[in-house]
Order: structure tokens, then sequence, then C-alpha cells
């Protein structure tokens, strides 16, 4: 399968496409065409046994096709339970991974086809990821210690948990973290500024594992397509800033998965909602809210959304949360059958609320990675996951920086 840029018809196979990042023309990378799944993946056990057929059509022809099922079984072997809430009502676990949250299927996934396509280079691959919260905390652990690559973390100072900047920042000598002064926004922007920086890509390879790199996306189709696949019709709920998870929903509905519609849960940061009210697209200031990592006024993934559907919302709706409605949510959760979640997961939950038929909510990350926001509207401290709890024994390593590409140029230099 090629690949082509929003911005225009610039191709590359999917392997180019995944090591590139981003295309030369500052846009992002999408099919040529969404294939249709032709054969029944129904029984399918799994999320990297559902992957290996649905992404089949995606690798046909590319280098990788042959290590497509080595990938899927090494990235996605990933418990992912349906924990029944009500009689219509599952709520989906993404966070049993290595860094509890639901970035670990993306962030493995890219690091398994990197490593593979990165073999036998001379010249090591550079990183470059922005993070609202849980994205570089999953592909720091995804790409710890691998040979030939290197990882650069920027993440807006003040603006993320407590326990997810030490995730940021406790990794091994590979892993270079900075700690922004502005917010995701700002991140974001330097990322895809240093992609079209020729000082930048003088020195080094780069390449990106946040959202806009297509090899994100591709994974998280699986995970709403072996749920669909168990409950065909269920619309699904899906917090999101960014809207890379939301998006690897509609494609995997696209190309065949029995998805109902999809509804997009924000925080207060409510571009998506104002823009499909009014056609308008009118990004304010980001403002930091409990949902940190949807803490998002430009999302990147909204490109890929209008290059797929132009201004149309077909099946699609994206609701707003505010911070006073996540606090009940999360207050409220105690007595749900999961125990207590996250804010982004109460986010969607309460989302939920406004859909009439059966659904799936994600629940994105584990409650205890929020512990300061969410102990205190519970009443009782958060048992830590072992994967979490370890983590957070490391050392921190991290640089306070201002959000300017002079900056980043000097990084990357040194």
């Amino acid at each position: 399968m090629l690949c082509r840029s929003t911005r225009g018809d610039h191709r590359v196979t999917l392997s180019e496409a995944l090591i590139t990042g981003l295309a030369p023309d500052g846009g992002l990378f999408v099919p040529v065409a969404l294939p249709r799944i032709g054969i029944d993946l129904s029984d399918r056990d799994g999320v990297a046994e559902t992957a290996v057929g649905l992404l089949a059509p995606f690798f046909a022809g590319d280098p990788l096709e042959d290590q497509l099922e080595a990938i899927c079984y090494e990235a996605l072997d990933i418990e992912v339970p349906l924990v029944p809430l009500d009689d219509s009502t599952l709520l989906m676990e993404l966070f049993h991974g290595p860094s509890a949250a639901f970035k670990d299927f993306g962030a493995r996934f890219l690091a398994s086809c990197m490593s593979r396509i990165q073999s036998g280079e001379d010249k090591p691959l550079t990183i470059l990821v922005a993070t609202s919260g849980d994205t570089g905390g999953a592909v720091a652990s995804a790409f710890d210690g691998k040979p030939g690559v290197e990882v650069v973390v920027l993440y807006p100072k003040g603006r993320v948990s407590e326990r997810q900047a030490h995730q940021l920042s406790c990794w091994g000598d590979n892993i270079t973290t900075l700690c922004v002064d502005g917010d995701f926004d700002a991140c974001q922007a330097l990322v895809k500024a240093a992609f079209i920086d020729p000082e930048c890509r003088s020195v080094r390879q780069l390449s990106s594992a946040n959202s806009i790199n297509i090899g994100r996306l591709l994974p998280q189709m699986a995970y709403h397509a072996a749920s669909a696949l168990k409950h065909p019709g269920f619309a699904s709920v899906i917090p999101t800033g960014n809207l890379g998870n939301a998006l690897a929903a509609l494609w995997a509905r696209r190309v065949g998965m029995p998805i109902g519609d999809i509804v997009l849960a924000t925080n207060a940061n409510d571009t998506l909602p104002r823009f499909q009210q009014t056609g308008k697209l009118e990004p304010r200031p980001t403002r930091s809210t409990l949902a940190n990592a949807m803490d998002v006024s430009r999302p990147s993934n909204l490109e890929r959304l209008l290059d797929l559907d132009g201004p149309t919302w077909d099946g699609l709706r994206a609701v707003s949360v505010d911070d006073d409605t996540i606090r009940a949510g999360i207050a409220a959760s105690v007595g749900l059958p999961c125990g207590p979640v996250c804010p982004h997961t109460a986010a969607a939950l309460h989302a939920r609320q406004g859909v009439d038929t059966p659904a799936i909510v994600s629940a994105t990350a584990h409650p205890a990675k929020f512990d300061t926001v969410v102990e205190p509207l519970i009443g009782r401290t958060l048992p830590v996951p072992p994967v979490l709890a370890e983590l957070l024994t490391r050392p921190r390593t991290e640089e306070e920086v201002p959000a300017e590409l002079d900056m980043l140029r000097e990084v990357l230099t040194r």
C-alpha cells in the first residue's frame, strides 16, 4: 500500500511513511485509498491476532509485509478487558501495557517496525515526540535501549501529573527529556518545525512517534476492531485530544469493522465541538484541565479527518466536558464494577450518557497515574500497578528549556 500527504500527492511506501513521520510538505501521511477487509475476522482472539488480518492490506507489497505477524505479536500482545458497567455499556480497559496507558499499543508497534527498518543502518534515527502526558512515557518505554534509535521527548512544564512527569524522565541514555516552558501545542509546533527545518534535518535523521505518524494509528485500529467484532453495532465513546485514537476508530469503521456511531469526548479545550457546530475552525489558547492529556486546542489529526471527510461529520459527534463534571464522574466511579477511573475516562463516561445505543467506552489510562486528582475525590489511596511502581523508583533526568526552535536545534546538534 502506498501513502500520500494530506497536502499533496507526494507518495511513499508505508515503511517510508513510518520512518519519516511527516511528509516533506508538512502534511500527514494517509493511505492513498483505505482498503476494505476481504476476510472474516470474527473468529480472531485478541488484539494481536485481529491486527494481523486487519493490517495485512496496509502492509501488502511493503518491505515489512512478511514480518507483520511477528510485529503484531511482539507489540500488541496486551490484555484488553471489556468490563460491563450496565446492560448496555462496556468499558474497554486499554491501560494494561508497560506504561499503564493506551499509547503503549501504538508506541510498541512503531518501535517494532522502526527497529526492523533501521536494522543495518549506520546513521541513528532520532525520534521527536511531543506529549501532553501519556504519549511520551509510552514512547520512551517502547524505545528505551533500542540500538540505532534516539528519542527526544518534549512535554509542557507544569501541565502533566507528577507521576506522568516521572515516567517521561526516568529512562536510559538514548532518551532525552525536555521540559518546555509552554503548552502542548507549543511542544507540537516545535516538533513540526524541526521536521521542515533544513538545519535540524542536516544534523539528524528525524522521525516522529506522535500520532502524526501513521504507524501510531494503524495498531490502534486493532483494539477498536476486536471489540466491535465481539459487539457489532455498539457505539464507540473515546476521550480525545490530538484525535489519533478517534481517527483510528473511524478508519477501522471505514475498512469494514462493525463500529456504530463514534463520540469524541473532549475537555474544556472545545475546538472540535465548536468546529462541528459552526463549521469554523477557531482554536483558542489551550487551557489546563484535570484531563491534561487532552489539553490540545489544535489537534493535528483534524487534518486527516478533513482529508477523509471534508466538512462532514457522518456518524461522528464531539462533546466537551468541563472539570466540575469530570470531578463528579471520578467520585461516582467508585461505585462502578471497574472501580475508580482516570479524568479522561470520566469525561468519556459522561459523554456516553448522550448516546442512545449500546456503547463501548475507552478507558485510556490507569487512574493511579493521576493520584493527586483522583484520590481526594474518592477518599482513599489507589494501588499503584507494578509497572508504574517500578518506574517511580528510578531517578529523573530532564532539562528545562524555552519553547524556541533555536533551543531544539542546539539539543539536536549536541
